[in-house]
């Protein structure tokens, strides 16, 4: 099971020596860690919405990532960051972004045939 990274440095740490990708609703960092577990951080800023629909979106992307979490590799630290085209959008919307920044970072774990 996934953790919250919570702690301002763990977010600064992913910012400053993570890797990067975006697409139109969301930006992705990504960073290796030494746990056996994956860390997921959100942010929203306030330029997405009142807090409404800032936890409306907090709480798509986290339930995106819980769904489909077995799909991530174990390891790593995720930032997830929500662009204001995020707001008003719905949960499929926002799950086909998470799983296309995963694509694009190559941390989702390779189906078995």
């Amino acid at each position: 099971m996934s953790e919250s990274l919570k702690r301002n440095q763990d977010f600064q740490k992913v910012y400053k020596n993570g890797k990067s990708y975006a697409n139109k609703y969301l930006v992705m960092f990504v960073l290796k860690n030494d746990l056996e577990k994956k860390r997921i951080g959100i942010s929203v800023s306030k330029k997405v919405g009142n807090s409404v629909v800032r936890h409306r979106v907090t709480r798509l992307i986290r339930e995106s990532f819980r769904l489909n979490e077995s799909q991530f590799k174990n390891g790593i630290d995720i930032v997830v960051i929500a662009r204001n085209t995020a707001k008003g959008k719905n949960y499929s919307e926002i799950s086909s972004a998470v799983m296309h920044l995963g694509k694009l970072h190559s941390i989702l774990e390779e189906k078995m045939i």
